[in-house]
């Protein structure tokens, strides 16, 4: 229905008709209570007069609501009056992305800028597990303040009469009246990715997709996948590759991969997680300002994950992770140091983010990675000075229930273990480093979260399953045995990631809080002597020991 201006709707009086669209008019609006400026978006009757829908789209409005986050327009709540129902939300001024796209060519300093800020907003509601959805320039403000305005987080899930991702022909997008519906159908297509596309289910991986087609308009100044209509779009969005040559040379190197790992088509070879993408957009990465030494390179900083823009960021002794150091016993932070190794496209690398996705031998000569040659997971070993990838004949597992996961290496480099996730069940698994058959060493309750194999060849697992902490078995097979166990009382919900010291002697892990997320989690070290754990680091996860000349240090991410 259309509101006439000075109609109220509760305390709120409408104003101008500022967007029209797949999902109801948009109108600014004072809030008469708070004496405030705010945008009414009035649900269009296929969501207000179908009452599951507009209970599930409450819920859905509830969790959208919780988001409070600088780059992320807020929603303020939902009002029904005399049989109008609206969704109250922040009034953003300022003209669109597209209208900033379409005015004049885009600075690279500037397109950059943007992109970082709307990565932010999407990292900020992927942690919520929030995705976007209908993520294009049309959804992003641009106030005059600079502060970048993602609109309309997760809206095309909350107006979905079925809960799946929208399909072009219903575009849940909000325009300005001057938009034809044409326009608005063929803007959602072109940023759709291809699982989207095809009306499969989809995940954080498609707002990644979409974040690359728009970091690739502001930097070409054309649409990745441009079309006559929307089959045509879609059909390229399928089909075809961007034209990264259109790209201008004062892209900095370090955004070129970035932007291709975003827009892989298989969105198991996507970037995953949308904080990389951030940290590579602000140069986490770059070698430029880093002093080499011995042939190593030692940057100010580094990720663990920075593993998404297509390259291996291994640690000497360690893969790190770039989001904190806890340092024993040091007046200093130690360099931090990486190699970089690329992975050829046979046995491209993969990546989740509750395993560890690659192992190297204590003495750093040998790196062992989970890949996939397309159909089949396998496991690979590789040396660092050489570019073969080897794959250990029969050891992958297809697409099906079971899962290769958690690849760990003996401590004289002669055996690989890895975990299998076998539904209910974890089994252990391992292989001679020179090749040879699978051997089973066990099997244990819940989903694989990390292994590490002793000098005296003990392997300490841990799993999902919150009724034990961490697991201890022989590597030359066996029943396992609990380690640890959580200490609820002191708000443990379960041990994961071990992690054995040099000396064998102590155990790290991290500790999982019963509430809260992974953020919030403790790295800790067990004495294998006494039995004892003691706290290293608060806020912490997934650390790793790196040797130093004089003792060593810890990280974490």
């Amino acid at each position: 229905m259309v509101l006439a201006p000075g109609a109220r709707l509760g305390p709120y009086e409408i104003g101008a008709l500022i967007g029209v669209g797949g999902m109801g008019e948009v109108y600014r609006a004072t809030d008469t209570n708070l004496k405030r400026a705010v945008a009414i978006k009035v649900l269009p009757a296929s969501v207000a007069g179908d009452a599951d829908r507009l209970a599930r789209f409450q819920r859905e409005a509830e969790v959208l609501a919780s988001l409070n986050h600088p780059n992320i327009a807020q929603i303020h709540g939902l009002e029904k009056s005399g049989g109008t129902t609206a969704l109250v939300m922040e009034l953003v001024e300022g003209p669109t992305l597209a209208d900033r796209i379409a005015l004049r060519p885009m600075p690279v300093d500037e397109a950059l800028e943007i992109a970082r800020q709307i990565a932010d907003a999407l990292e900020a509601a992927h942690e919520r597990g929030i995705i976007h959805r209908d993520l294009k320039p049309a959804n992003v403000k641009i106030p005059p303040d600079g502060t970048v305005k993602v609109l309309d987080f997760g809206l095309a899930k909350a107006m979905d009469p079925v809960g799946l991702s929208a399909v072009a022909s219903q575009s849940p997008t909000i325009t300005s009246p001057a938009m034809t519906q044409v326009g608005v159908i063929l803007g959602t297509a072109a940023y759709m990715s291809p699982e989207q596309a095809r009306g499969k289910a989809i995940d954080k991986r498609a707002d990644i997709w979409a974040f690359g087609c728009v970091l690739y308009e502001m930097l070409a100044g054309k649409r990745a996948f441009g079309g006559d209509d929307v089959t045509a779009t879609l059909a390229r969005v399928i089909e075809r590759e961007p034209d990264f040559d259109v790209l201008p040379s004062s892209v900095p190197e370090r955004i070129r991969p970035a932007l291709r790992v975003c827009l892989r088509k298989d969105p198991k070879h996507r970037a995953s997680d949308i904080r990389d993408v951030r940290l590579a957009i602000e140069g986490a990465f770059d070698t430029s300002a880093s002093s080499v030494a011995g042939g190593i390179t030692t940057p100010p900083s580094m990720s663990w994950r920075g593993v998404a823009v297509n390259a291996l960021w291994l640690a000497v002794g360690a893969v790190t992770a770039g989001a904190g150091v806890w340092i024993a016993t040091r007046p200093s932070p130690p360099a931090v140091t990486r190699l970089m190794i690329t992975t050829p496209p046979s046995v491209a690398f993969t990546m989740d983010g509750n395993t560890r996705d690659l192992a190297i031998t204590r003495d750093g000569s040998r790196i062992v990675y989970v890949g996939s040659n397309g159909a089949q997971s396998v496991l690979v070993r590789r040396s660092v000075d050489n570019v073969e990838a080897i794959p250990f004949a029969g050891v992958g597992t297809m697409q099906s229930l079971a899962t290769l996961e958690n690849p760990f290496i003996s401590p004289d480099g002669q055996w690989v273990g890895w975990m299998s996730n076998e539904g209910n069940f974890t089994s252990i698994r391992k292989v001679a480093m020179a090749g040879g058959p699978a051997v089973v060493v066990g099997r244990i309750r819940g989903s694989p979260r990390g292994a590490s194999w002793s000098a005296d060849n003990t392997i300490v697992v841990a799993t999902s399953d919150a009724s034990s902490g961490l697991w201890k078995i022989s590597a030359a097979g066996g029943d396992p045995s609990p380690l640890t166990t959580p200490d609820q009382r002191a708000g443990e919900r379960d041990h994961f990631w071990p992690e054995f010291l040099p000396d064998d002697r102590g155990v790290l892990f991290t500790i999982v809080p019963a509430s809260g997320s992974i953020d919030n989690a403790q790295i800790a070290v067990l004495d294998l002597r006494t039995g004892n754990t003691k706290i290293l680091l608060r806020d912490g996860s997934d650390a790793h020991h790196v040797a130093t000349a004089s003792g060593g240090c810890w990280l974490s991410r």
